[in-house]
C-alpha cells in the first residue's frame, strides 16, 4: 500500500492511497463473500453460490463497488489510527482507479483539528484566580424571598362571587379583533390568568379588574410597538371580553404546619437553613460558572488559531437546537419562534458565526492543553459516567436502542476530559 498525505489550507488534509493488486484482491474476494451471503440464488444456499454464476447475476461492476466500498472505510480508518490524525467530520472520498487485477486508488479529503499555539496558558489562568476566591454570602432577604415564594407557591384559589381584584385568579373567554377579524391566536375559552402577573397584552388585566362572573366588556388596546408578531407591534385591537370564574388566593401562614407539610423539617429554622445551604450551592455553581467563562475568554484572546470551518457549522447547528430546546420550554416550536420574529435559521446562523468561532476556539484551547498535559479519560470512566446518567431515565434501555452509543462516548470522552482540564485550572 502507498500513502501520500497533504496538507491543505483551512485545516484540511488529503489521503491519496494506492492499494496493489493483492491487496485489492482481497477486498474483491470479501466482497464477493459477502454479496453471497445477501444473493438468493435458486439451488444455492445463502452465501454458497459459486462466484461465477454470483458475477452473471449481479455482474461485475457491482461487485467491485462493493469492493471499493469496504477498502475505502477499512484502509481510512486504519490509517487515521495508525498516522494519529485528529480528523473532523467524514472525508471527502473519491476513487482515482477502480478495476479488476489493476491497482485501486482512492484520495480522501478531510479537516483535521489545527496547529494551537497556546502562549502562557498558565499565567493567563493564574491571573483570574481571585475571582473563584470570591466569598459567598446569603443575604437575610434572599431567604425572606424564598420563604415567601414558597407560601405563594401553594396558594389555593377559592371562588368568590364578588368582583375580580389584582391578585385573584381568573378564566376569562375572550376574542382579539383587529379591522373586525380575529387576529391570528386572537380566540380562547375558559383562558386563566392571575391578574397583576402581567402575562398578558399590557392594559388587559387592568380591564378585567371590577368584572364579576359571567359580566362581559368590550375595551380597546395599542399593542406594543415590540411586540413580536410585526403585523400587530403598535397597531389598535379590539377586545371582547366574558368574565366566566373569579378566584380569591389563600395563602398559607409560615407557621409550624405549613413547614412540615414541605418535607422533613422540623420547623422554621430548619427550613431557613436548608434554603440557605441550596442558596449558597447555586452561588457557588454560578460563580465557578462564571470563573471558568472568564479563563476561556482569556485564553481565546492569547492562543493562536484558526477555527475549522467544519467545527464552526457544527457549533451553529448546536446553538439551534440549544435555542430550539429553550423555545420548547415555553411550549413554541422553532418554526414559529423564528415566524414571530422575522428570522430564518441563516438569519440566526450568520448573527451568531463571530460567537460560534469563539466558542470553537475555546473547545481547541481545552482540547490542546488536555494533549499537552497528557490528561486522558479511560473506558472505565466514561461508562460509568454514562451509567450514572442511565439513573435519570427510568426508560433508558429504550432510549439507548435510538441513540448513537459510540458518539455518546465520543462526547462523554469529550466533557470528562473538560472537566479533568478545568480541575487542572483550579489547583493552579
Amino acid at each position: 500500500m502507498k500513502v501520500d498525505i497533504k496538507n491543505l489550507p483551512e485545516s484540511e488534509i488529503e489521503i491519496l492511497v494506492e492499494l496493489d493488486p493483492k491487496e485489492w484482491g482481497e477486498f474483491i474476494n470479501e466482497a464477493i463473500r459477502e454479496l453471497s451471503r445477501e444473493a438468493k440464488v435458486d439451488g444455492f444456499r445463502a452465501g454458497h453460490v459459486p462466484r461465477e454464476i454470483l458475477e452473471q447475476r449481479i455482474g461485475q461492476g457491482k461487485i467491485l463497488e462493493k469492493a471499493g466500498d469496504l477498502a475505502v472505510k477499512k484502509t481510512y480508518v486504519s490509517l487515521i489510527a495508525e498516522k494519529k490524525i485528529e480528523a473532523i467530520g467524514r472525508p471527502q472520498i473519491q476513487i482515482l482507479k477502480i478495476a479488476k487485477d489493476n491497482p485501486f486508488e482512492f484520495k480522501a479529503k478531510v479537516a483535521v483539528m489545527p496547529q494551537v499555539e497556546l502562549g502562557d496558558w498558565r499565567s493567563t489562568v493564574r491571573a483570574t484566580s481571585k475571582e473563584k476566591q470570591t466569598e459567598i454570602k446569603v443575604e437575610e432577604k434572599e431567604i425572606a424571598d424564598a420563604l415567601a415564594w414558597l407560601q405563594k407557591s401553594r396558594t389555593k384559589f377559592v371562588t368568590v362571587a364578588r368582583p375580580a381584584q389584582k391578585g385573584d385568579r381568573v378564566e376569562v373567554n375572550f376574542t382579539a379583533k383587529k379591522d373586525g377579524q380575529v387576529i391570528e391566536n386572537g380566540a380562547s375559552q375558559n383562558h386563566p390568568l392571575v391578574l397583576g402577573e402581567g402575562h398578558f397584552v399590557p392594559g388587559f388585566e387592568d380591564n378585567l379588574v371590577g368584572l364579576k362572573e359571567n359580566e362581559e366588556k368590550k375595551f380597546n388596546l395599542v399593542f406594543p410597538s415590540d411586540f413580536k408578531s410585526k403585523d400587530l407591534a403598535g397597531q389598535p385591537i379590539e377586545f371582547e371580553v366574558k368574565m366566566v370564574l373569579v378566584q380569591a388566593g389563600q395563602m398559607p401562614e409560615l407557621n409550624d404546619e405549613f413547614v412540615k407539610s414541605l418535607g422533613n423539617f422540623e420547623d422554621k429554622a430548619a427550613l431557613e437553613k436548608n434554603i440557605r445551604e441550596g442558596i449558597t450551592e447555586e452561588k457557588k455553581v454560578k460563580a465557578k460558572d462564571a470563573w471558568r467563562a472568564k479563563v476561556l475568554d482569556s485564553l481565546v484572546k492569547e492562543i493562536k488559531a484558526k477555527a475549522p470551518a467544519i467545527l464552526i457549522e457544527a457549533e451553529l447547528e448546536k446553538m439551534l437546537h440549544e435555542l430550539a430546546d429553550s423555545v420548547g420550554q415555553m411550549g413554541l416550536k422553532l418554526e414559529a419562534y423564528l415566524k414571530n420574529i422575522s428570522k430564518t435559521q441563516e438569519n440566526l446562523k450568520q448573527e451568531w458565526r463571530a460567537k460560534a468561532s469563539q466558542r470553537v476556539l475555546a473547545s481547541l484551547a481545552l482540547w490542546a492543553i488536555a494533549q499537552q498535559e497528557k490528561i486522558e479519560v479511560s473506558a472505565p470512566e466514561i461508562e460509568a459516567d454514562i451509567n450514572h446518567m442511565a439513573t435519570h431515565y427510568p426508560d433508558w434501555e429504550t432510549i439507548r436502542q435510538q441513540i448513537d452509543m459510540e458518539q455518546l462516548k465520543v462526547y462523554t470522552e469529550g466533557r470528562l476530559q473538560n472537566e479533568k482540564v478545568f480541575e487542572l485550572f483550579e489547583s493552579l
